[in-house]
């Protein structure tokens, strides 16, 4: 058997295993807001060691392994990310910023009902334009670090996002009418 398909294997066969258990063992870790966030860590990690597998001596402790590279997972993550105590308010705040970006106004009255229809109005974007709205307005995320882990050029992001922002506005804009 070749190194290749023999660490293939092992990896295969511990995260179907042991895939409950790494889950628990990453919110143990992380205070997740959900349990997607720690499904996302786990699939991110077994992507990268399936990806490399051919390029590590054989693996003999796999438990190990797997779990030392969760943990720097983890600890990248946690050096990377504001850990925002009260994700909701934040993301209130965060809300009104691109209210009033989108209204290029300060003083907009932003009701209730206005942030359902910006939510829903962002969801319903074509993915390459709310991608780069919640990346950018939500995440916290720069152009350049985007344009770094995507390969898409700042100035194609930018235009997404300024483009994004005039649908938005246009859809804000059809719903207040369609309420008054």
């Amino acid at each position: 058997m070749t190194l290749e398909s023999e660490n293939n294997k092992k990896l295969k066969d511990f995260f179907g295993e042991e895939y409950q258990s790494l889950k628990a063992y990453v919110n143990s870790r992380i205070k997740a807001s959900a349990s997607r966030e720690a499904e996302d860590i786990i699939q991110d990690v077994a992507l990268k060691l399936f990806a490399g597998a051919d390029r590590y001596a054989p693996i003999n402790n796999v438990a190990g392994f797997v779990y030392n590279s969760i943990k720097n997972k983890i600890i990248d993550i946690m050096r990377s990310k504001k850990q925002v105590d009260d994700y909701t308010d934040s993301n209130n705040a965060k809300l009104q910023v691109l209210a009033e970006l989108v209204y290029d106004s300060p003083d907009i009255m932003y009701s209730e009902n206005m942030k359902d229809l910006l939510k829903k109005a962002i969801m319903s974007l074509k993915p390459a334009y709310r991608d780069i709205i919640i990346a950018i307005d939500f995440e916290g995320y720069s152009y350049r670090e985007i344009s770094l882990d995507t390969g898409i050029p700042e100035g194609t992001l930018m235009s997404r996002r300024h483009r994004a922002i005039g649908i938005l506005y246009k859809k804000l804009e059809l719903q207040k009418e369609t309420i008054n």
